[in-house]
């Protein structure tokens, strides 16, 4: 059984289509044009960026140890798009000839198989996608909704619980904030002492405070990407803890 919320058929796909029309959308614009989304970070260094992480996972993978060299620029006589695609196309060829539920390493003990890459790399280049749409002066497409929904699952799971455990960061109070989208919901949980979270199967769980938005906003949110305040997000309850909330996000996902 799948521990994501869409298939990693599905996901492995995404992989090889965001890639695309990241490229598509970079070709031709100036690659430094800022991100509006990532303060300082510009549209070149955005795709050579997911490049790098492509060819930084295929030789993790394949050595079976947490690589400290890989290829991070393009060859002299290649564009940031075509390193884009060729890194692409070599990470989606190594995951393809390997089921998702076999054993490899990663940077989440509680999934050490492909499929962790599949979901990783998928949601990695889908919100660069954004950043690079975003930075090239175009309306970003929205992210499908069943995508947005297992990127809202990794970005709690992974990054706010898993990676501010890691970094040794929690939140100055208790704070309790429920996630509601896609007809999922999730709770979100900081504490002086650690950060957790999990889906809420009991609908009379209740939190500190709750945000409601479409899976393309929240997804948004959740990664930063449109202002705390958006509109498109609906807010009820305590600011307090959707403010820590967010706050913790930034340092997980920065």
């Amino acid at each position: 059984m799948s521990w994501t919320l869409t298939g990693f058929p599905r996901l492995l796909e995404r992989i090889e289509a965001e890639a695309e029309a990241m490229a598509g959308s970079a070709e031709g614009a100036d690659p430094d044009f800022e991100v509006p989304g990532c303060p300082g970070l510009t549209l070149g260094d955005t795709v050579r960026h997911v490049g790098s992480v492509y060819r930084m996972a295929l030789a993790w993978v394949r050595s079976g140890v947490r690589p400290t060299a890989w290829q991070r620029e393009p060859d002299e006589d290649q564009s940031v798009t075509d390193y884009l695609r060729a890194g692409m196309r070599a990470v989606v060829d190594q995951l393809t000839a390997h089921p998702p539920d076999t054993p490899c390493p990663t940077w989440w003990p509680e999934h050490e198989t492909y499929g962790f890459w599949y979901r990783r790399l998928a949601h990695e280049t889908t919100v660069h996608r954004v950043d690079v749409q975003a930075a090239a002066g175009l309306d970003p497409e929205r992210v499908p909704q069943d995508v947005a929904v297992d990127g809202v699952d990794e970005v709690l799971t992974l990054w706010f619980a898993h990676r501010l455990d890691v970094l040794g960061v929690s939140g100055t109070r208790h704070a309790r904030l429920k996630i509601r989208t896609g007809g999922r919901e999730w709770m979100a949980r900081s504490t002086p002492h650690a950060t957790s979270s999990w889906r809420v199967d009991n609908p009379d769980e209740l939190g500190d405070g709750t945000i409601i938005a479409d899976p393309h906003t929240m997804y948004l949110w959740l990664w930063g990407r449109v202002p705390p305040h958006t509109r498109d997000l609906e807010r009820e309850g305590s600011e307090d803890a959707i403010a820590q909330i967010w706050a913790l996000l930034r340092l997980a996902t920065r």
